[in-house]
């Protein structure tokens, strides 16, 4: 039997045995409760505003990030993302708004909080005449790092990035997302409790790109707080498990990947390929909760359900008693270009 799910991250489902479907939820299900608010957050940023002459980057922009959350901002290139994180991590003055980290104010002439936090910049900041690991360590002893302690969490982090068998290679021969890579390892260094990462896969091959998102799917699962900024719908789908959109500065809506669905009212959309009695197949579908709407088309069903994960089970247990044998699964979920195109009248790559 074959199942697909047209998403990004295309989450696996594996048929196990009659009825039984398991699979993998993506970013959104790691921390199991969308709810942060009973946590502490790590960052916490309330009505960061800034403007630069007449224009206004960023205009009333808030959220938090819990430990082990991954936090998307979402938004086209000159959203207003890169000036919020700066002012997030205290390397711009704000126009207004506060910053906390642990739940203490930081401001650009903050140092001790500083610690708590690695930045990943969307430009590469690597020395190309070092090796990845003297790079790693040339950073480790700005960060006051101990020497002994430096060696050991260099090589730890290159495992983590994937560029142990690299190590010793000068950073000049690297392709540019092994670069990348390398970016974000110095952000890891030293262990902060919050890495922020600013597009960090623009200008990358696929194959380089997959390897850099699922080191940071990595990330929070292992309790870090990730802020991440991207103007690639997939990656936030795949990576996040809430997503702020922002657009002209402000942010437009905020919750996890399916909250966000909600908010253009579409339901998902499951084919299944069939044969057998598919008429009885498809009224008995239609008694099932959720459904919206079934159509017998050639070689299957078509259903328009509320929430596909959630109703599978009971689709295909209704086939099976309907004398109608399952050779196929589709399922297509509502996307966040939809949101955001239903949020700001323009398209994400606009």
């Amino acid at each position: 039997m074959k199942f697909r799910i047209n998403r990004f991250d295309r989450r696996r489902i594996v048929w196990r045995s009659p009825f039984h479907v398991a699979g993998y939820h993506g970013a959104a299900s790691r921390s199991g409760n969308s709810d942060t608010d009973q946590d502490q957050p790590v960052l916490e940023c309330r009505d960061l505003r800034k403007s630069f002459g007449e224009l206004t980057a960023v205009d009333g922009v808030s959220f938090r990030i819990a430990a082990g959350e991954t936090y998307g901002l979402l938004g086209p290139n000159g959203a207003g993302k890169t000036t919020s994180i700066s002012m997030a991590v205290g390397l711009m003055q704000r126009d207004g708004g506060q910053v906390l980290v642990d739940g203490e104010p930081l401001d650009p002439g903050t140092t001790g909080l500083k610690a708590k936090i690695g930045l990943v910049p969307q430009d590469i900041a690597i020395y190309p005449d070092l090796t990845a690991r003297e790079n790693l360590r040339f950073f480790g002893r700005l960060y006051d790092m101990p020497r002994a302690k430096l060696r050991g969490r260099a090589d730890e982090v290159l495992e983590i990035i994937g560029l142990g068998d690299r190590a010793d290679d000068r950073a000049d021969t690297f392709s540019g997302g092994m670069k990348r890579r390398l970016n974000i390892g110095i952000g890891l260094l030293h262990a902060p409790r919050l890495l922020v990462l600013d597009e960090p896969t623009v200008g990358v091959d696929p194959q380089s790109r997959n390897a850099i998102l699922e080191s940071i799917e990595q990330l929070g699962s292992e309790g870090l707080a990730v802020l991440y900024t991207t103007h690639y719908m997939e990656e936030a789908e795949r990576l996040c498990d809430r997503i702020g959109i922002i657009d002209r500065g402000q942010i437009k809506a905020e919750g996890t990947r399916r909250e966000l669905a909600q908010i253009v009212r579409e339901n998902d959309r499951v084919r299944l390929s069939a044969t057998g009695s598919l008429h009885a197949g498809a009224e008995a579908i239609g008694r099932i909760d959720g459904v919206q709407q079934v159509d017998v088309v050639d070689g299957g069903i078509d259903v328009l359900v509320e929430q596909a994960g959630k109703s599978l089970m009971a689709l295909l247990s209704a086939l099976d008693e309907a004398s109608v044998s399952i050779t196929g699964v589709e399922i297509d979920e509502p996307n966040l270009e939809a949101v955001f195109l239903h949020l700001t009248g323009r398209s994400l790559r606009d």
